[in-house]
């Protein structure tokens, strides 16, 4: 799985360096021989953190697996094709799949106009998922360091890309078995749970004072509010731009 895996994400990334390449039909990307899905099904079935698969719609899942140019022997391709996404720990991080009603992003869809224009074009870098302050699961496709095909974390508190040194599947598993109270521990507040229960998917908490500001590292002593992920996502590129980052989208 690993060197498949391997071959899968430059494959996924090559177009960043040859450009514009003939995209691969849906028969081509659907893997009937040896699916993931078997495999991402055992790991969710004995994972420590509560993982809530999202229904697929069988024309949606087509659609954007081709979008994505996968194969569903990967765990990306088999999530995509399998799920409408992936809801981790009460919805706190959501994984990207092919979209649903809890959750309408797709991977593909939520990646154009911000990792590339169009469908088939160069692919510096890939979101994968999200949480629920605002943070960004990022797979890397040369556009973050050398570290092809390793995920970052773009921090609310920060502003800054994180390497995590996980690759894609190391990443699930993180989602799934890791003591998330301990990676969130400083954004974590009383009754998160609850709160997060009524936050839509779509949606994700903005705070004020901001989280990466000094006035903002006490999540207790902060406002907050629910505001679209996709006004989030630009504010978070527009203070990156304000304060001089390097990286700006």
């Amino acid at each position: 799985m690993t060197k498949v895996l391997a071959i899968i994400i430059l494959s996924l990334f090559s177009l960043t360096t040859y450009g514009q390449t003939k995209m691969r039909s849906i028969d081509e990307l659907i893997d009937n021989k040896d699916p993931g899905w078997a495999i991402v099904k055992g790991w969710i079935n004995s994972a420590k953190n509560k993982i809530e698969i999202l229904p697929v719609d069988t024309i949606k899942a087509k659609d954007a697996l081709y979008k994505t140019q996968v194969t569903t022997h990967s765990p990306m391709g088999a999530i995509v094709y399998m799920t409408g996404g992936l809801l981790v720990d009460h919805g706190w991080i959501r994984i990207l799949g092919s979209g649903s009603s809890k959750l309408s992003r797709s991977l593909p869809e939520w990646n154009r106009g911000k990792t590339f224009d169009d469908y088939g074009q160069p692919t510096p870098y890939l979101l994968i998922a999200d949480d629920a302050i605002g943070g960004i699961f990022i797979l890397n496709g040369g556009g973050l360091g050398s570290d092809l095909g390793k995920v970052y974390y773009l921090a609310p508190d920060n502003l800054e890309y994180e390497p995590l040194d996980l690759t894609y599947s190391d990443f699930l598993n993180f989602c799934f078995n890791n003591n998330l109270d301990e990676f969130y521990k400083d954004y974590r507040w009383k009754n998160w749970k609850n709160d997060v229960a009524k936050l839509k998917s779509d949606q994700v908490f903005s705070f004020f004072p901001y989280l990466w500001t000094e006035q903002g590292k006490n999540i207790n002593k902060v406002s907050k509010k629910e505001v679209p992920i996709e006004e989030n996502y630009r504010l978070t590129f527009e203070y990156r731009k304000q304060l001089g980052f390097d990286m700006q989208k």
